[in-house]
């Protein structure tokens, strides 16, 4: 996929795997503060309500 192609969930997608490679490289005990933690931030962001729809 091109830069021109990508949507902002593309970019909010490459994020959370940056991050989950960046938390899959701590020592267990963090990794699992790190992954609950965005498993928090992830729900809340569900329960908040449908993502916005890009305009035609």
């Amino acid at each position: 996929m091109t830069d021109e192609t990508a949507t902002p969930a593309d970019g909010d997608a490459d994020a959370l795997v940056s991050r989950l490679r960046l938390i899959e490289d701590q020592p267990l005990a963090d990794r699992a503060d790190a992954l609950a933690q965005v498993h928090d931030e992830l729900r809340a962001r569900l329960e908040a309500g449908d993502a916005p729809r890009p305009h035609a």
